[in-house]
């Protein structure tokens, strides 16, 4: 929080290669702080943080409309072309305690794609990767974000049909996480409109959550 008129949100962005996690964090900020393209090695090598202008139209608190910023950390991918998992975990872990370490982690994003199966040696990795990364709470502070959603679209698939298709690995994730998950079309994902949906769904989770932050530190484990 800043002042009564104003609510800022914390998120970070983490994932495997090209997810589009950086593409992500741009959608939700209405920006292009963040280095995006397709690539054959990972783009992502450091951790940047990027923040939004005020954005009208999202939340209201007591009957008054509030300004909303959002303030994005995004992250090495893992696993990385060039970074050994702990490097990526030091220098995510070391970013987060310093960009979030007083005002808290609202939310951690698992970016994943839609358009492609999630293995479960895969997901085991994930769940350690962030666990290490947020700690035993780590269930109430993340949620999965599935891009490339236009794609399984085209392929036939409403968001209700991809679900019931979907493999165990992913249903077993999506509910550790207490089914925190949101579709996003990489279509539409730089149109206002859908950018409000996803905002307003990740406002919702933080609201579910009860505002709780993550207060991340600085460790040598």
């Amino acid at each position: 929080m800043t002042d009564s008129n104003e609510m800022t949100i914390n998120l970070v962005v983490l994932g495997r290669t090209q997810t589009g996690k950086s593409a992500v964090g741009n959608s939700l900020m209405g920006s292009a702080d963040f280095e995006s393209h397709l690539s054959p090695s990972s783009v992502t090598t450091c951790c940047s943080l990027g923040h939004s202008s005020r954005i009208l139209g999202i939340i209201r608190r007591n009957g008054c409309e509030l300004a909303l910023r959002v303030r994005v950390l995004d992250t090495p991918s893992y696993p990385h072309s060039t970074l050994s998992k702990e490097q990526v975990r030091d220098t995510v872990r070391s970013a987060l305690a310093h960009h979030f370490g007083e005002e808290g982690l609202h939310l951690a994003l698992l970016v994943l794609r839609a358009d492609l199966p999630l293995c479960p040696d895969e997901r085991d990795h994930i769940i350690q990767f962030i666990q290490e990364l947020l700690g035993p709470t780590w269930k109430n502070f993340t949620a999965v974000l599935l891009t490339h959603a236009d794609k399984a679209e085209e392929a036939g698939f409403s968001e209700e049909a991809y679900l019931h298709s979907a493999s165990s690995t992913l249903l077993s994730l999506l509910s550790s996480v207490q089914d925190k998950y949101i579709f996003l079309d990489n279509q539409k994902s730089i149109i206002k409109e859908e950018r409000a949906i996803v905002l307003r769904k990740i406002l919702n989770f933080i609201r579910q959550n009860n505002y709780h932050v993550l207060l991340p530190k600085h460790s040598k484990e």
